[in-house]
């Protein structure tokens, strides 16, 4: 690809940086700032600044926040004694457009994958079995992707709440093997949520 302008190249590389950005879509977000007013460019820059460098993580659950505590677990109607684990935080978007569910998260922030050098320390597991702990949770819904990675994450945590008093569940598997939550239809996962059965019958399927 060609340019007369260097500018323009060095911006076009930067979008084509975006996951799922290639080189043709860059070209087009590119051109298309370039048509706008500068202003409208200028609050799209600082909008994308500021969101880096001032979006925090909730300190209970890693739900991205604008203070201590994301808007889900600040909010006294939902459910503060249930808890739906999920690998990421875009997981939390898919499952809140369902509007099937009123409880609260934890983001693991991945499974665990030997092969990947990702064991149960890289991730948020132990101040989820804080949380159980110390919350007195009634329910654990486990929403990881249907992978041999999830599957194991699922299993690593169960048996590290084996003698809690908190009912295990998993969301039905609505989702093909292999499949990814975020990508899967808001009807589907809805009601995988609603159907969610016993980690116990999901494991020893």
């Amino acid at each position: 690809m060609q340019f007369s302008s260097g500018l323009l190249e060095a911006a076009v590389n930067e979008f084509a940086k975006l996951p799922g950005i290639g080189k043709k879509t860059a070209l087009r977000l590119a051109l298309h700032l370039l048509r706008q007013n500068p202003e409208t460019v200028q609050q799209f820059s600082e909008t994308i600044d500021r969101m880096r460098r001032e979006i925090r993580f909730c300190k209970r659950c890693f739900n991205v926040a604008d203070g201590d505590f994301c808007s889900v677990c600040a909010n006294s109607h939902r459910q503060q004694r249930t808890i739906c684990v999920v690998e990421t935080i875009r997981d939390v978007i898919a499952i809140e457009n369902t509007q099937q569910y009123n409880g609260t998260y934890h983001v693991l922030g991945g499974v665990i994958s030997p092969l990947d050098g990702i064991g149960p320390d890289q991730l948020n597991i132990g101040s989820l079995l804080h949380r159980i702990e110390h919350e007195r949770t009634d329910e654990l819904i486990f929403a990881l992707n249907p992978t041999i990675q999830g599957d194991t994450t699922i299993y690593y945590i169960q048996k590290k709440l084996q003698g809690q008093p908190v009912q295990i569940t998993t969301i039905a598997r609505g989702i093909a093997f292999g499949g990814e939550l975020e990508y899967a239809d808001e009807l589907t996962l809805g009601r995988s949520l609603q159907n969610r059965l016993p980690v116990e019958r999901y494991m020893n399927r």
